[in-house]
């Protein structure tokens, strides 16, 4: 699979409307597209998989390791990959842009904001393509996108002023209905406010689509197959016997494909829904993801479904949350307009939401103890990105302390109550925390 990473000059220069044009002017040119995120995002690849009816894989180097990284490009399906990039080029000490591409070995194809200028956007991708040398990042910037483009003598002079060697593979038109809402985290869901198919395919029109794929290349393959890092895994038969039921609905919706596809792998899984009500599944362990939850905190308190799961896990049953799992785990969660509701009360915390993210990084943390997820001194690497703060009680314990990020206060990550853990970091299952969770809750562990 041929595939190329789409990087922008900056944050908001509007590379996710970019990628969902591309996707679909290479879908409208007879290409099968797999869309992929550069960075530990879960609101655009909703977006991608909109569009392309197929999940968008995700690759972070900090996350997942080049080796990780290149496992899971080479899981996607299609025959050309479209990456959409994190922030600008070579922003970001953990993962940047221009380092995933760097370990792919796949092109870069510049997003430039063409609004107010013509010349200057050469100047722009040129001094990007040369950067790159400047720091000896080893990496080809194949040429530009030109974003909010017109037509005409813009798109000309645009034209006329790159050079030889940078391509010029079209322009996105400022249209309105090519702007995708926003609210705290990033972008409203795919699922909720995905971009008119209408609209998406009169920009692909300005796109040139065969120009773009002829730039893609195939990334090397992975030194380690995946079967090979998971002793025993195997796609026919489980290789764990545990039965895991995963939270899954508009307030449960961060999770990795890669998540799912590990736990069909090597277990059995089944989803419900909290916000519907739905029963907790029988089950040998329970995946609380991030999400909403305090979008829907009310409902959640009185669907019933986190009441059982705190009956449940006093009983032993192993519950794991993260980020929007931990706030639901939690005793109470306060909304930033002062309401609160009660939340399944497993964990010795009241969560309050702010109007600031409280905390977004990547994040290292090394386990105290053995726990869900981790051997005591091992260390797993994940993400944070939430606005909510946990007040935790005195006698709270904590299951990590915190290398690198903020965690829960400050020093710590990851309470533990019962057989149960809430953290505040996402993890990737090339981090192994899904496999030693597998592993814990496994009926033969």
């Amino acid at each position: 699979m041929n595939g190329f990473v789409l990087g922008g000059v900056s944050s908001g220069v509007g590379k996710t409307v970019a990628t969902l044009a591309i996707v679909q002017a290479l879908e409208d040119a007879g290409h099968e597209v797999q869309p992929a995120k550069a960075g530990p995002d879960f609101i655009d690849p909703s977006h991608h998989e909109a569009i392309a009816d197929r999940p968008s894989r995700t690759l972070d180097l900090w996350l997942c390791g080049k080796d990780g990284l290149r496992r899971n490009y080479h899981r996607g399906e299609g025959d050309i990959c479209v990456v959409e990039g994190v922030m600008g080029l070579y922003d970001g000490d953990g993962s940047s842009t221009a380092m995933v591409a760097e370990a792919l070995d796949v092109p870069v194809v510049l997003v430039v904001d063409a609004k107010a200028g013509m010349e200057s956007v050469a100047a722009t991708a040129l001094g990007f393509r040369e950067y790159a040398d400047a720091i000896g990042r080893d990496i080809e910037v194949a040429g530009i996108v030109a974003q909010r483009a017109h037509g005409g003598r813009h798109e000309q002079g645009i034209r006329d002023a790159l050079p030889d060697d940078l391509e010029f593979f079209g322009r996105i038109p400022p249209k309105p209905d090519l702007e995708i809402p926003d609210r705290h985290l990033g972008l409203e869901m795919g699922g909720e406010a995905a971009l008119p198919r209408e609209a998406l395919r009169e920009a692909a029109e300005t796109l040139e689509a065969e120009r773009l794929a002829d730039v893609a290349s195939e990334p090397p393959e992975p030194e380690t197959s995946a079967a090979e890092m998971v002793a025993g895994t195997g796609r026919s038969e489980p290789s764990v016997d545990a039965r895991i039921a995963v939270a899954d609905d508009a307030a449960f919706c961060f999770r990795y494909p890669a998540t799912l596809e590990r736990f069909r792998e090597r277990a059995e899984l089944v989803t419900f829904s909290p916000l519907s009500g739905d029963s907790v599944p029988d089950c040998d362990g329970v995946y609380l993801p991030g999400g909403y939850p305090e979008l829907h905190a009310s409902e959640l308190e009185s669907a019933g479904t986190l009441s059982e799961l705190g009956e449940l896990a006093s009983d032993g049953l192993p519950v794991l949350g993260e980020c929007g799992g931990l706030m639901a785990m939690s005793e109470s969660l306060t909304t930033a307009e002062g309401e609160t509701s009660a939340m399944a009360g497993i964990l010795p915390a009241e969560v309050t939401m702010h109007d600031r993210y409280q905390a977004l990084d990547h994040v290292e943390l090394e386990a105290i103890d053995g726990t869900l997820t981790a051997t005591a001194g091992e260390t797993i690497r994940g993400h944070e990105f939430h606005y909510s703060s946990a007040d935790v009680a005195g006698d709270a314990r904590f299951a990590f302390e915190t290398v690198r990020g903020d965690g829960i206060d400050g020093d710590h990550d990851g309470l533990i109550e019962y057989e149960s853990l809430g953290t505040y970091v996402h993890v990737h299952p090339e981090s192994g925390a899904f496999d030693r969770f597998l592993e814990s809750v496994g009926k033969n562990s």
